[in-house]
């Protein structure tokens, strides 16, 4: 029985001259700005081509490109060798706000012929903006196309113990070289503004979720640490705290500080430039006494596995599979919404 994965992320440039029609795609999705399409073209427009220049710089800092696409190419990759073990499976990429698009990649799909369908988002805590917007994105594609596969959806896995394991892994490969203890471990996801979690959003109740399996299963549970938000964008009051006034904080009662993309699964420009280099330089200048970065899952072993377990793993709830429940009140859960 042949099976076609689908692995959604969001996508990057791969060109300088890319930057601006991706951030128009980012702010064009009615996910990320809810307002009738007639304003939000026009606003998206807008909005792009302020952004580009800065973000045109950020993304010169790591090569004139962002290396997402590879890197999930490389966990397509590893997933696949870890699923033919079990099945006939292949897997797709669909990137929400660069290539390769839905459109193109269901032609793929459609060529392949599959039985049924895995959608796996490569995002562990579910958002409506990232998980979300992606899953629709597919499903009112095959609806469009008149493409009816049976579909299975891993809406979220933030305690899933695989995904845990491997964070632990490489939080520890970075503690063992670290000879002062005198540190704060920090757990930066990437923020959401304040009113989509009082819409419903389970992010930040699923990101405090990991972080508390993690904490509860690391050997050293006495670690200092806590939870923060970065790359606040526009006006809008986000969830907090902010990772940079964070870092700011301990750096200042010289503290080294320890910091952990808990909600990244691949290195991009919020790892590779947000965190190593502006954030390192922001705590250098308020005195912290070192800063270490903890790598990104990419195709760590434990993740890789946690991910072809999910694939292989029957539905929780109607056509959906989740490592967690969300309490009744996140109700842009999909898994709430049956």
């Amino acid at each position: 029985m042949k099976k076609a994965v689908i692995l959604f992320n969001l996508g990057g440039p791969d060109k300088l001259e890319s930057v601006e029609p991706f951030l128009f795609n980012l702010f064009n999705d009615p996910a990320i700005i809810n307002i009738p399409s007639i304003f939000r073209c026009p606003l998206a427009k807008f909005i792009s081509k302020k952004r580009a220049p800065i973000a045109k710089n950020i993304y010169k800092e790591i090569g004139n490109k962002s290396p997402i696409l590879e890197l999930t190419q490389n966990q397509a990759k590893s997933l696949e060798n870890n699923l033919l073990k079990k099945g006939n499976y292949k897997c797709f990429i669909v990137m929400r706000c660069w290539h390769p698009r839905a459109s193109n990649v269901i032609k793929k799909v459609r060529e392949y012929n599959p039985e049924e369908i895995i959608l796996l988002p490569l995002y562990p805590q579910y958002s409506t903006s990232t998980s979300g917007s992606s899953i629709n994105e597919w499903c009112d594609l095959c609806k469009k196309e008149n493409y009816n596969v049976k579909t299975k959806t891993i809406c979220c896995y933030p305690t899933e113990n695989n995904f845990i394991a491997s964070h632990i892994s490489l939080i520890n490969k970075t503690l063992k070289v670290i000879e002062d203890n005198n540190f704060k471990l920090i757990f930066s996801a990437h923020g959401l503004p304040m009113s989509k979690i009082k819409k419903g959003d389970p992010y930040q109740w699923q990101v405090e979720e990991t972080v508390k399996k993690i904490m509860s299963n690391l050997e050293n549970k006495n670690l200092n640490y806590v939870i923060s938000y970065q790359s606040r964008v526009g006006p809008l009051k986000w969830i907090g705290p902010p990772t940079d006034e964070v870092i700011i904080k301990y750096s200042k009662e010289k503290k080294g500080i320890v910091i952990v993309p808990i909600a990244f699964v691949s290195e991009h420009s919020e790892t590779l430039v947000e965190l190593d280099i502006e954030y390192k330089k922001l705590a250098e200048k308020n005195g912290c006494s070192f800063y270490k970065r903890v790598a990104a899952l990419g195709t760590e072993e434990n993740f890789i596995k946690g991910l072809a377990e999910l694939v292989l793993k029957q539905e929780t709830r109607g056509n959906f599979i989740s490592s967690s429940m969300c309490p009744n009140k996140y109700v842009k859960c999909p898994c709430l919404e049956l």
